[in-house]
């Protein structure tokens, strides 16, 4: 402990006359330094220079829940903090100082055994096991020698600031996902919308625009509105008009496309403004009234309405349309690293171990499927409407429970819960569709792992409830629930409470669950008792062993690539932003000595590469920064010089329509993310095949005539 000095006699004391002695002072300062060092506030924790506990205030017994007769002259502070975090600050700091330091009390005073002021975040853990985040500030305690004789650890618990964060964080999502939302509003307009600045200049534009237009947005932002009109005059008086009168309908004029292509349109506008009510500029949305103006005389009121109805539906399709498309592109790029990475482990030469193989075979199994999962999520309003479509077959419990366990034992294990499953004496099979089972076995898992109690168990049970129908249960040792939770239990969005817990849920899995259950013929059921835990059960029509069993896993494993003996070297360029990606298809171009690779990060160095170097193939991603993979296609096509080389379009857009579109734009093929190894690898053999054709073409077209 620090030593307090006296300050002298006090004054009064001198002017009364009355001699203070100093043993006094002595008595009173270590009454003071008691007082604070005992404070219920905050925990201070004393050692000796060894780091063994000395001192362990009430502050400290508060907030660990320890007595100090428990830990003084036992254990040290480490053994009361997270072990993984001490692991990361040893490392840290021995990069830190270039020296290794040890995972344990050195860790906590380190810098303070050399005089560095230290205060850290990490979490202490309490007897009782739960943690906390604590603020601690270390001081090395020395004797009048200088010599480190202990340390001092003075701690705050910060569980309220880590919840403002967390708080914080989910007002910044809100934020995110508002803006989100309302991009995907002017998106899915059917009209073309645009805002201006007071003086006219364009400041944005819905993709409606650029195609009214045909400009991109980037030409159109900062460009005056009036330019993309056949009458300027008449379009900067429009925007006069709507900044005197507020609002402006139906008011008409000609966009004029780049191509030179005229549209009368319909042009509406109002002002819009700041939160302080200060103008902003102008909000216009120019509707396409050609054949509405050709046949207007002839509509009667009833088709105003049906057409009215129809363009609502129109834009509400193409919203869903537009979210469905973006979200599968987003899951779709980093799961074709994640298959594409497993694809080549799984043909590496050497080859891989048989442990290597078989856990190689989990991740290509779980990532075939959950990409089967996304490419039904494009169809997920009609699972909504239940309508989904099914593919009804008999399937194998047995098969279906047994990947299914493999897919969730890791996040069961990260909570020590206990998965046990049936042991199938006899074949059981199901009428439902493979996919969709597994999907509904791996969420009512994943809700017994997630609400059940640490070191709990899942108990899988199935049995045959009739002759014709087949029971199973999933057992868990969680909280249960009371009745009048168990009545809301598959409401949409209702978490029963849980929205401000540590698990992460949207309240939706069990509603979907339910849904996919009903429309297979099912049953989904659940009993639960409070304190004895939950039993959530299916029961679906049995039936008996196809005379074929359908093979469950038709993604095989790709064979490695047949490198061509004394085949000359092609060129191959890839036109791609993602590192990823670019690195996924470096690594398999490897494998083909027969092939030399370039690389393009955007489509204008792409072009510009191409017409350098005029290679074989063109391998091309469609979203690129700056000009897409499709206007890069357009230009490649427009130049002599590379108009002849075939290009192969590797992109995250799997939507059918930009398949389709993409074959009909002129790519040798479409392929779509996650990338199949063997798929690729043909495709990309047709098109050197191609590509040698047509050199041979040329060469027999060039040669003289004898």
């Amino acid at each position: 402990m620090n030593t307090v000095h006296s300050l002298g006699p006090h004054p009064s004391s001198q002017e009364a006359g009355t001699e203070i002695r100093p043993e006094d002072y002595v008595i009173k300062a270590g009454a003071l330094q008691t007082a604070i060092f005992n404070s219920a506030n905050f925990s201070s924790i004393a050692t000796d220079a060894k780091g063994v506990i000395q001192i362990f205030n009430v502050g400290a017994e508060r907030m660990l829940g320890y007595l100090a007769d428990e830990v003084m002259n036992t254990i040290t502070p480490a053994e009361i903090s997270d072990p993984q975090e001490l692991i990361a600050r040893a490392h840290a700091l021995s990069v830190e100082f270039d020296t290794p330091i040890t995972p344990g009390f050195e860790a906590l005073v380190f810098k303070a055994s050399r005089g560095i002021e230290d205060i850290y975040e990490l979490t202490y853990i309490r007897k009782d096991g739960s943690r906390f985040p604590a603020v601690v500030s270390v001081t090395a305690l020395r004797d009048i020698d200088k010599v480190i004789i202990g340390y001092l650890l003075i701690g705050t618990d910060n569980t309220a600031r880590k919840q403002v964060e967390a708080e914080q964080k989910k007002l910044d999502q809100r934020l995110r996902d508002q803006q989100f939302y309302t991009r995907s509003l002017i998106e899915s307009n059917i009209d073309a919308l645009m805002t201006t600045d007071p003086a006219g200049i364009i400041t944005d534009v819905n993709k409606q625009m650029e195609a009214l237009t045909g400009c991109t947005r980037d030409e159109l932002i900062g460009a005056p509105f009036k330019s993309y009109f056949t009458d300027r005059e008449r379009a900067e008086a429009g925007i006069k008009l709507v900044l005197s009168d507020k609002k402006v309908t139906n008011y008409e004029l000609t966009a004029c496309a780049r191509d030179g292509k005229k549209t009368v349109v319909s042009y509406n506008a109002t002002t819009f403004y700041d939160r302080d009510r200060n103008l902003q500029g102008v909000f216009a949305a120019a509707r396409d009234v050609t054949e509405r103006k050709r046949f207007e005389q002839a509509l009667q009121e009833t088709n105003v309405e049906m057409e009215s109805a129809k363009s609502a539906a129109e834009k509400a399709n193409l919203a869903k349309s537009d979210f469905l498309s973006g979200m599968s592109h987003e899951l779709r790029s980093p799961l074709n690293a994640i298959l594409g990475f497993a694809q080549l482990m799984a043909t590496a030469a050497p080859p891989p171990s048989d442990v290597q193989k078989e856990s190689i075979t989990q991740i290509l199994q779980a990532g075939w499927h959950l990409l089967k999962l996304i490419n039904e999520i494009l169809d997920l309003s009609v699972v909504e409407s239940g309508k989904v479509s099914l593919s009804l077959e008999p399937v194998a419990l047995s098969d279906v429970l047994s990947e299914c366990q493999a897919m969730m034992e890791a996040q069961a294990q990260e909570r020590g819960i206990t998965l046990s499953f049936p042991h199938f004496d006899q074949p059981s099979f199901v009428w439902a569709d493979q996919t969709r089972l597994k999907q509904i076995v791996i969420n009512l898992l994943s809700n017994a792992i997630k609400y059940n109690h640490l070191q709990g168990q899942v108990t899988v049970d199935c049995s045959a409830v009739s002759s014709e129908r087949v029971r199973i249960s999933f057992k868990d040792t969680g909280a249960g629930l009371p009745p009048e939770k168990m009545a809301q239990l598959f409401q949409p969005f209702n978490r029963l409470g849980q929205e401000g817990g540590s698990v992460a849920g949207t309240g939706i899995g069990l509603v979907v669950t339910k849904q996919l259950v009903e429309l297979m013929g099912g049953v989904l059921g659940v009993d639960s008792a409070v304190g004895q835990g939950s039993v959530f059960w299916v029961e679906l029509s049995s039936t008996p062993a196809p005379a074929l069993k359908a093979k469950t896993f038709d993604q095989t494993l790709p064979k490695p690539a047949l490198e061509p003996m004394d085949a000359p070297v092609r060129t191959l360029l890839y036109i791609e932003d993602n590192p990823a990606n670019m690195t996924l298809v470096e690594r398999l171009i490897d494998r083909r000595p027969d092939i030399h690779l370039l690389k393009a990060i955007n489509g204008t160095l792409g072009i510009e590469l191409a017409r350098l170097s005029l290679p074989d193939v063109i391998l091309m991603d469609i979203n690129l920064p700056g000009i897409s993979g499709i206007d890069a296609l357009k230009a490649l096509r427009d130049d002599p010089i590379t108009a002849h080389i075939p290009v192969v379009a590797l992109s995250a857009n799997a939507m059918l329509r930009d398949i389709e579109m993409g074959k009909k734009l002129g790519f040798f093929r479409y392929l779509t993310k996650p990338i199949v190894v063997e798929e690729l690898l043909n495709t990309l053999d047709l098109a050197l095949q191609l590509a040698q054709t047509t050199a041979n073409l040329y060469q027999t077209i060039d040669e003289p005539l004898v």
